[in-house]
């Protein structure tokens, strides 16, 4: 896992990669683009849509800031793609990111390369505020842990 990608980041049902897959930052994940809950995707498929992702990993968590789009299909049965562009595909589940794979803190990387799991919270929403979303963010992150 290289996690060097400078546009997206990919987490996989797969159960490996190729050096090929330098975006991939997770593999063996329990959803896909496709059975992500309905209501995220039917929110998330509005150009007003913002998204909070927190990716945390043996303690080490980092913060993606993202957008939704009317564009988004969510009908890959395989991966999560998150993308600093707006150019949407079939894995394709938030757009305008703030980071891809090359900007995530190189701890939580390392934690990933040793072979820690990760936990991601996708948190999509129109009407609060950046903060009021991360906040319900870590609040799912702690419920999950906990779990």
């Amino acid at each position: 896992m290289r996690a060097t990608h400078k546009s997206t980041f990919e987490i996989t049902t797969e159960k490996h990669l190729t050096p090929r897959g330098d975006c991939i930052i997770a593999v063996e994940a329990d959803k896909s683009a496709r059975t992500l809950a309905p209501n995220f995707r039917e929110l998330a498929s509005r150009d007003t849509s913002r998204m909070v992702i927190v990716l945390d990993s043996g303690g080490v968590a980092d913060v993606v800031r993202a957008r939704g789009s009317s564009l988004l299909t969510f009908e890959d049965a395989k991966s999560i793609v998150v993308r600093r562009s707006s150019y949407v595909d079939a894995r394709t589940v938030a757009v305008m990111s703030d980071k891809a794979a090359a900007d995530l803190s190189r701890r939580l990387v390392s934690n990933l390369k040793s072979g820690a799991e990760l936990l991601a919270v996708f948190v999509v929403y129109e009407r609060c505020s950046d903060d009021e979303a991360l906040a319900m963010a870590l609040k799912l992150l702690g419920a999950t842990r906990e779990s």
